[in-house]
């Protein structure tokens, strides 16, 4: 075990209850973990209710049942979403209900079950809990994701180490990117916000008409709406109280014109999305569509979900990660979008963020849509950054500023 195990795990989840969701009096929270990491979930539910919170909800999971349930059950099984669920969905949501998912699942759970269930179930409770999605999506309430050590999970991340060395590399790395062996991770999160910022102002001011990537495999230009916001580490739910979405989180995020995308992007690192790796992606732009994609595997899970949910062909999300940053100088593929993503420039199929968009998260979906952010069932994420990736800002008058060259960042 880590020295000082038990010690770094009490810090992480106070950091996540303090820092990450601001939990205070009278505060409804619901955790979504899986089972294998309840000794977190206890500490985290006893930070929470120290700090004020009214109620906590746990809602658990665990990798071998969602297998078997995919497994044993028909299509119409698994798509019929009970109506208590939903209830309780949009109860929890009135209360304002701050939301915190620990992700510690095994990448490859569903590897070989029927793409088709995990498509249509997963499109089935997208549709389902689409109030609680948007409103989650348009910082209603706060919301965060973040991470624990999962045996699955940290033997497909360190497959040359024993399952307990395997498990206490992957806390390791939680702790470190989470900036937990800060002798006070709350300060070291608030110069790292401060940072962030910074970058965020500077493209803020500049309102780029469009961003153009060149490297290896890859020759895109992606439109940016007009009166378009970058945001990174921080946020503000409809209340004013501040919340980190992402922990870790090294990137500075937009919304793409979902209508102005044009040309070829290749992916640089995995994707695990249901249950299944994906990799070697490519994808080809027209009017801001994907024309053609393909991956050296997992490809009909990549065209499921490109085929199958309203807005998955177009984008929803353009962010900036330097290739420098921590997570990508760890080496290590994590096969986790909240880490991989964290290592690399990234785009999201699917939904844009309301938030993206100036007074966007007073505006109805259709105004949303008019604006040229994505309205879709999906939000994924997918690397495209690397070490030879150069990134140009056009603004309207055609002048070019350089964004990132060689990977980094250029101003």
């Amino acid at each position: 075990m880590l020295e000082n195990f038990n010690h770094l795990l009490q810090k992480y989840a106070h950091l996540l209850v303090h820092k990450g969701l601001g939990i205070q009096g009278d505060d409804y929270l619901q955790i979504s973990a899986d089972i294998e990491i309840a000794p977190l979930v206890h500490l985290i539910t006893k930070e929470a209710y120290e700090a004020g919170a009214k109620k906590v909800i746990v809602k658990y999971q665990d990798d071998q049942l969602s297998r078997l349930h995919y497994e044993g059950q028909s299509i119409d099984t698994l798509t019929d979403i009970p109506q208590y669920r939903i209830d309780e969905s949009k109860d929890l949501m009135d209360k304002k209900t701050k939301k915190l998912s620990l992700r510690s699942a095994d990448p490859n759970a569903l590897k070989g079950v029927e793409p088709e269930k995990i498509s249509q179930a997963q499109r089935a409770a997208s549709k389902a809990f689409k109030e609680e999605r948007l409103a989650t999506q348009a910082n209603v309430v706060s919301w965060l994701v973040a991470a624990g050590a999962g045996k699955a999970w940290a033997q497909l991340v360190f497959p040359d180490l024993n399952e307990e060395e395997a498990v206490d590399a992957l806390w390791d790395q939680i702790f470190k990117t989470t900036r937990v062996y800060e002798e006070d991770p709350v300060k070291a999160w608030d110069d790292h916000e401060a940072r962030l910022q910074e970058k965020a102002q500077f493209l803020n001011e500049q309102q780029f008409d469009y961003l153009h990537y060149t490297g290896p495999g890859t020759d895109l230009k992606l439109g940016l709406p007009e009166n378009h916001i970058w945001e990174s580490a921080g946020s503000l739910n409809q209340n004013g109280e501040a919340f980190i979405a992402n922990m870790p989180t090294e990137e500075v995020f937009t919304a793409p014109d979902a209508h102005r995308a044009e040309g070829v992007i290749t992916s640089s690192k995995p994707l695990s999305y249901g249950g299944v790796v994906i990799d070697e992606m490519t994808f080809h732009f027209e009017n801001g569509q994907i024309t053609k994609a393909t991956a050296k595997e997992g490809e009909e899970t990549l065209l499921r979900l490109i085929n199958d949910n309203d807005g998955a062909k177009q984008l929803g999300e353009v962010a900036l990660v330097p290739h420098q940053s921590p997570i990508s100088q760890s080496d290590i593929i994590f096969f986790n979008t909240l880490f991989d993503e964290n290592a690399s420039n990234h785009l999201a199929i699917g939904q844009a963020y309301a938030t993206s968009v100036k007074d966007g998260a007073k505006m109805s979906q259709d105004e949303l849509n008019e604006r040229g952010l994505n309205r879709s069932d999906v939000h994924v994420d997918f690397m495209v950054g690397n070490g030879e990736m150069n990134i140009d800002g056009i603004t309207k008058q055609g002048e070019i500023v350089p964004i990132f060259r060689n990977g980094e960042w250029a101003f």
